[in-house]
């Protein structure tokens, strides 16, 4: 049976992480006995560092990997995926607007035909200003980049981690994910999608949408276009995509049912110890 790495970015979270974590560990004893739980502490201010040394206390398979410093939410995913060790890898936010149980429903959809099983939100629940929004920037970005999913910005994805062989990731902004699913579509991965929940915020508030960043995410953004779909700068030479190298898949499944509820080079890692740009 495949192991399992389920990884959180976690920046000031301390008012949802705990349970997080600790759902993360009940949910992956019941899909894998192969499993890990990372959560990369990207410089939190609050009382997030304290907590995550009290569940590495009481949880052996809880791994916390500390930023000193802020390096923005892309930052924190890549070194998610450089610290990860098992064959799949699943991460979602430590905002808690997505819950970890549901990995379960990816899990199902992980079959030998599949490289990644990416969510898409039933709903949306945020203000409105988000939902418009994040519903303009999705339309935008999908036909910028020619995006064959549906919801580029779900961050709730399961994925094997051999994808990373081939796939590598620059960026420490939020447009990390953009870039992330550019490049897997393009170098040829199976990608099938499924639905999940999207809850309101429960604590804390978005690091991302306020006008100086969205004014930077624009920059970003054509800055990313230029380079992956008017240069091809991460398509290398030789390597075949589309449907030539078996195509992009994309499985959308039925509706959910009702709602319920190697380490990177620079890190601080502190597994079972006792002891900007975030959404």
């Amino acid at each position: 049976m495949a192991g399992l790495s389920i990884f959180f970015p976690a920046y000031n979270d301390s008012g949802t992480i705990a349970s997080l974590v600790i759902t993360a560990i009940r949910t992956a004893r019941r899909l894998t006995p192969d499993y890990e739980v990372i959560v990369v502490n990207d410089g939190s201010a609050d009382a997030t560092p304290e907590i995550l040394d009290e569940l590495g206390r009481l949880y052996p398979e809880v791994r916390i990997v500390t930023h000193e410093t802020n390096r923005g939410y892309g930052g924190a995913l890549r070194t998610g995926f450089q610290t990860a060790s098992r064959e799949l890898v699943f991460y979602t936010d430590g905002d808690a607007q997505y819950d970890p149980s549901e990995v379960e429903t990816l899990w199902r959809q992980m079959g030998e035909d599949v490289d990644l099983v990416s969510g898409y939100k039933i709903s949306r629940s945020d203000p409105l200003h988000r939902i418009v929004i994040g519903r303009v920037y999705h339309h935008i970005v999908k036909l910028m980049f020619g995006l064959q999913v549906r919801d580029v910005d779900c961050d709730f994805r399961l994925m094997r981690r051999s994808i990373f062989e081939r796939v590598q990731l620059e960026k420490d902004s939020g447009v990390i994910c953009l870039e992330m699913m550019k490049k897997i579509q393009d170098a040829g991965f199976r990608i099938a999608e499924a639905p999940v929940h999207h809850y309101h915020r429960a604590y804390g508030k978005s690091q991302f949408f306020n006008f100086a960043r969205l004014w930077r995410t624009a920059i970003d953004v054509f800055k990313l276009w230029y380079a992956l779909v008017i240069r091809r700068e991460h398509v290398m030479p030789g390597l075949k995509t589309g449907p030539a190298a078996g195509g992009l898949k994309t499985r959308p499944t039925a509706p959910a049912g009702p709602k319920t509820r190697p380490t990177a080079a620079g890190l601080k890692t502190r597994a079972t110890t006792a002891g900007d740009d975030h959404r």
